[in-house]
Parts: structure tokens; C-alpha cells; sequence
């Protein structure tokens, strides 16, 4: 098992890789070695201001029977390419968090495949590897030959999927019980992108817009809006559709749905009031507008982000 690094490495992945296939004391059986290698050995920087040594360079990916990629940029060095694809032709795993994934991709290792991307990459890595199927709403993905983690702090859950499949639950659970690590994620659990906003006001639609965000705890139609903005309801359909991506009661929606997040997040507020406050009428309905939207409960988001 070696994790390849490179300069301004953030350590988190790092550790957390670490952790999990490094050695447990005596009680748990080692299955993996563990250590780091970079295209160019030495002192390397890190996000933390502390560096790291690497004495290793590209040959151990010779030998290596897992190749962790833990932080990389979007253009890899053709050696650095050279070294991953000789390690993946000869059977070796490879396991890219992050920007990582812009190696297997650029080895047209992901091309036709769905591979979980952090939310801010999936942009970049859609305009530079149009074959590759990004997913930037779950925290893993595994292929088996390939597994990618769009998240940074996905780096123990994606470790401990690995440990699970080559060694078994109870092997896996030893290790995530011994590191007090939460209960192990499945790689279809959601990403949390930051809370939507509005984003750029287009002229023509701000006053609907900021009308709109003053009345959030009201029952609005899309009728509504077209009598406000003074239009009918298939051009005000159509204005919306063009110019902020989505229908108006779609926008609606995830406003709706921001305001949810935000409450859960800063207040103790009961579900019922705040299905109030946010104009979703009632708590039945706020829970599956917010399962459907994020797969998951808000008495769960609350836990996880309170």
C-alpha cells in the first residue's frame, strides 16, 4: 500500500489513509504496509506550513499492490501518468480522493465510467475529460481496478470499504472501532455542497427574485409569480429556464430547501416550525421534499452538522 503525494500536500488524506492500513498493535492482525511516495523525493510542503519526507520515488508504484493518489493537480506529469498506468496494467488498485482523480482520468481509466468528484471539481474535470461520467453527490465510488472519493474527509470511509472487502466486516470494524471513527459510509451516502444562494440577480428577474425571498413562508404558484412579474406563466417558465437553469418552482424549491439547511444547522428549532417558516406547509412534507433532495432525514443533517 503506498499513498503518492505531491508538494502542498494536505495531510488529512494522508493520515487518514495512514490509519487505517498502518500498523494496529498486537491484538489486530497487519494485513498492509503502508507508505509514501512522490515524483520527486525529499522535503515536500504541505498545507498544514510542517513538511513531510519522502524518501521514495515513482519506482515504488513497482510494487505497490494499492496506489493511493492524495492530492495532485489537474495536469499530471507524463511521468507521473507513466508510473500510475505501469502500476494499474500490472493489477495494481488505484484509489484517487480528490484532485487524484485527474490521473486515472487523464489514463482514460474512468472513460465511460461514474466516478464520484468533490462538487467544486466536477466542472473541470467534466470540461477536460468529457468521458468520464463525474458524480458529485456521493462521497465514493469503486470499480474495483479504480475507486474514487470526492472528499478529503471520504479518504477513512473509502480506506475502510477496501478493508471490508479484502478482510471482511469484523476485520473492518476492529479498525474503525479502534480508531473511534463514526459508522462506516457507504459510498452512495451524499456529498453536502455549501448551502445554495441566489447567486447573480439577471436585471429582468431581481424583483420577482428578492419578492420572493420575502415571502418564503407563503403557498406561491408559479401563477403568482407570472401576475407579479406582470407575464404569463409559460413565459415566466421560460425567462426562468434561460437565465437561472431551472423552472420557478424548481428555484423555489431549493430555497426552500437552503432555508431548511441553514435552520437545522443553526438552530434547535422543532421540523414543524420550521416546515412553517420555509413555506413547505408541514413536517410530512418537509421530510420527503429534504430525503428526496439529499437522501437523507433532517433530524440526521441536524446530528451531522449541529
Amino acid at each position: 500500500m503506498i499513498a503518492l503525494v505531491a508538494p502542498d500536500q494536505e495531510l488529512y488524506p494522508v493520515t487518514s489513509a495512514a490509519a487505517v492500513f498502518g500498523y494496529h498493535g498486537p491484538d489486530i492482525t497487519q494485513h498492509y504496509s503502508f507508505s509514501l511516495c512522490a515524483e520527486r523525493p525529499g522535503s515536500l510542503t504541505t498545507t498544514l506550513g510542517v513538511p513531510v519526507q519522502v524518501d521514495s520515488g515513482l519506482e515504488a508504484l513497482d510494487d505497490a499492490d494499492t496506489v493511493v493518489i492524495e492530492g495532485w493537480t489537474v495536469t499530471p506529469s507524463p511521468a507521473v501518468l507513466h508510473a500510475v498506468s505501469r502500476a494499474h496494467a500490472r493489477g495494481a488498485r488505484i484509489v484517487a480522493v480528490c484532485a487524484g482523480i485527474f490521473i486515472p482520468a487523464a489514463l482514460g481509466l474512468l472513460d465511460g465510467r461514474r466516478a464520484s468528484v468533490h462538487w467544486e471539481l466536477s466542472g473541470e474535470l467534466a470540461a477536460r475529460h468529457p468521458r468520464v461520467i463525474p458524480d458529485d453527490t456521493v462521497i465514493y465510488v469503486d470499480h474495483g481496478d479504480v475507486a474514487t472519493a470526492g472528499a478529503s474527509a471520504a479518504t477513512l470511509d473509502l480506506c475502510l470499504h477496501q478493508v471490508l472487502q479484502e478482510h471482511g466486516a469484523a476485520h473492518a470494524m476492529r479498525i474503525g472501532r479502534q480508531l473511534a471513527a463514526g459508522p462506516h459510509r457507504e459510498g452512495c451516502q451524499r456529498q453536502y455542497p455549501p448551502l445554495p444562494t441566489t447567486g447573480p440577480m439577471p436585471d429582468s428577474l431581481a424583483p420577482l427574485l428578492e419578492w420572493l425571498l420575502s415571502r418564503l413562508p407563503d403557498q406561491i404558484t408559479v401563477e403568482d409569480m407570472a401576475a407579479y412579474s406582470g407575464v404569463s406563466s409559460r413565459t415566466l417558465t421560460r425567462q426562468f429556464t434561460e437565465q437561472l437553469g431551472v423552472p420557478p418552482a424548481r428555484w423555489l424549491l431549493e430555497r426552500r430547501l437552503a432555508a431548511t439547511r441553514a435552520l437545522l444547522e443553526e438552530t434547535d428549532l422543532p421540523v414543524e416550525t420550521i416546515a412553517t417558516r420555509v413555506g413547505l406547509s408541514s413536517a410530512v412534507n418537509l421530510r420527503r421534499r429534504f430525503h428526496t433532495a439529499l437522501n437523507t432525514t433532517p433530524a440526521a443533517y441536524r446530528r451531522s452538522f449541529r
